[in-house]
């Protein structure tokens, strides 16, 4: 089974760089169990990212306003809902996955997100806001816990924990975490 940890934000643009940041300190704790990417990228320029792995787990920025900076939100495809963006090349991860299906491409079965909030806008230049550089390290836990389930299960040495093939909890909303 192949697993694919990708970082998504830009890292010169503030609490973006969160997911970016967060994967490329696992880059080595990782080596062996998944594969590690960074992309700025968004919407459809994603697609060939996911070709070819059975499992992901993007680590990403998010603004809802709905929680307080830095608290760590964690989803499988079913919970996300549709992105919110002008055109399909800012589509978000359950639109990837729909249009990969279309059109035969691979993309994981399993897949999870986890998102830390940020409060502002965030701007060029900026360094990360003090609640979400207080996320990452828990942010990167998770990651880790993550990985490390999957790779127990591939070998046997364990029950399989954590959300059911598909890649989702069965039902309610997406589980927090706060820093």
């Amino acid at each position: 089974m192949q697993t694919l940890v990708l970082g998504l934000g830009n890292e010169y643009a503030g609490d973006d760089a969160a997911g970016v940041l967060t994967v490329r300190a696992l880059r080595e704790e990782l080596a062996g169990d998944a594969d590690v990417v960074e992309s700025a990228a968004s919407g459809l320029a994603l697609l060939e990212v996911f070709a070819g792995y059975d499992r992901a787990v993007v680590v990403d920025s998010i603004r809802t306003g709905r929680s307080p900076a830095g608290t760590i939100t964690e989803a499988g495809l079913a919970e996300l809902g549709p992105a919110r963006a002008p055109s399909l090349h800012q589509a978000g991860i359950p639109e990837l996955a729909a249009v990969a299906r279309r059109l035969g491409m691979g993309f994981p079965d399993r897949t999870r997100v986890l998102a830390v909030e940020v409060a502002g806008p965030l701007m060029f230049g900026a360094r990360l806001s003090e609640p979400v550089a207080a996320a990452m390290a828990p942010l990167g836990r998770l990651v880790l816990e993550q990985v490390k389930r999957w790779a127990s299960e591939d070998s046997g040495r364990g029950q399989p924990e954590g959300p059911p093939p598909g890649g989702d909890r069965a039902r309610g909303d997406p589980e927090e975490h706060r820093a």
